[in-house]
């Protein structure tokens, strides 16, 4: 299934001009906060009309300005079959979780099996949920619960608004496995906006960068955020794939091969052979220019200097290349000057931080 998106809109001084297909699977649009992200999405949605332009899904027409005076298309929100989840829950708090429910199984007017309703619940582990009302939930699972409503509505595609942006660090926790198991687990694409670069580095299969209302690249995660040109400067970072090789369970860890190094990490229930993603964030790698000794990291990698590029406010980002892996740190200019790093130079990633993707 393909969405394509080509795409002009003018909002005040804001120029939208956007061409990009997205497949199966979870397409991040990612971006600092006023890049467009959410524009397009509520574009793609029908909640705006663009200027001009062309959206289509598997060759069915949503948009298509282009034809002419009185020949132009705009297929409405509410028959275009995509299930919504925004930023804030906007749960009925009137009603019972299973009511909210069995909101977007009466809205869609598509009758859902009670088999597949059972499996969305499951899914989201919400059964405990159902005969509660709003008020009495945590964020976490009010979000759980509106996504659950909205693949009640038999959506052929899900469009994810920063879901997570409102919750706190462990609420994220709690729900980004509930997210990763729709990936895996449904066949439906997602169309998914985030600015937060762990977030897309975990879920994301391929990424829409975005700039200033344009598409800056696409490509995979590894690709799109494996640098440093992010959109938060304190989340930059390295994104790796990599392979579970070997299980220490006295020790509680794994070894992650990857392309010419190996990384240590909990082990949190991983299996041997198992393809994973590492995303290890640019503030929790520090650079040594000889090996160190007696400290509590379990990862210590020894590379070269690729480069150095200074970031504005006394921090400068370094790539260091371990055999075909990059790693990347970002330091400060009095560090690099007092290490006297140049390019080429031999030193030491000490990496502090790893986040895990399943994959």
């Amino acid at each position: 299934m393909t969405l394509s998106v080509a795409i002009r809109h003018r909002q005040g001084e804001f120029l939208l001009d956007v061409s990009f297909a997205s497949e199966r699977g979870v397409t991040a649009l990612f971006g600092r906060s006023g890049s467009g992200k959410t524009s397009v999405l509520r574009i793609v949605g029908g909640l705006v009309r663009p200027d001009e332009g062309r959206v289509t899904l598997d060759g069915d027409i949503l948009v298509d300005t282009l034809r002419g005076p009185g020949r132009r298309i705009d297929v409405p929100a509410h028959r275009r079959r995509f299930g919504y989840v925004f930023q804030e829950p906007r749960l009925f708090p009137h009603l019972t979780v299973r009511q909210n429910l069995a909101y977007g199984r009466w809205f869609s007017g598509r009758a859902t099996s009670r088999a597949d309703a059972a499996r969305i619940v499951e899914m989201l582990g919400i059964g405990h949920l159902l005969d509660r009302r709003p008020a009495t939930l945590s964020g976490g699972e009010k979000q759980r619960v509106s996504i659950g409503r909205a693949l009640l509505s038999s959506p052929r595609m899900l469009l994810m608004d920063e879901p997570l942006s409102a919750l706190d660090e462990a609420r994220k926790a709690e729900i980004l496995p509930y997210l990763e198991r729709l990936r895996d687990e449904l066949d439906l694409p997602i169309l998914y906006v985030s600015h937060a670069v762990a977030e897309v580095a975990r879920l994301a299969d391929r990424v829409v960068v975005m700039a200033d209302g344009k598409v800056d690249g696409i490509g995979s995660p590894s690709e799109m955020l494996g640098g440093l040109a992010e959109a938060s400067g304190r989340e930059a970072g390295s994104v790796l794939t990599g392979t579970v090789s070997d299980l220490d369970r006295d020790a509680g860890l794994a070894v992650i091969s990857l392309s010419s190094s190996r990384l240590m990490i909990p082990q949190a229930g991983l299996v041997e052979g198992q393809s994973v993603r590492l995303h290890i964030p640019a503030r929790d790698v520090l650079v040594a220019t000889v090996r160190p000794e007696g400290i509590s990291a379990l990862n210590i990698l020894e590379g070269r200097v690729a480069a150095l590029e200074p970031r504005g406010a006394g921090t400068v980002d370094v790539a260091i290349r371990c055999g075909l892996d990059i790693i990347h740190a970002r330091i400060t200019e009095f560090s690099m000057h007092r290490l006297a790093l140049v390019e080429g130079m031999r030193v030491h990633a000490i990496v502090k931080t790893v986040a895990l993707d399943r994959g």
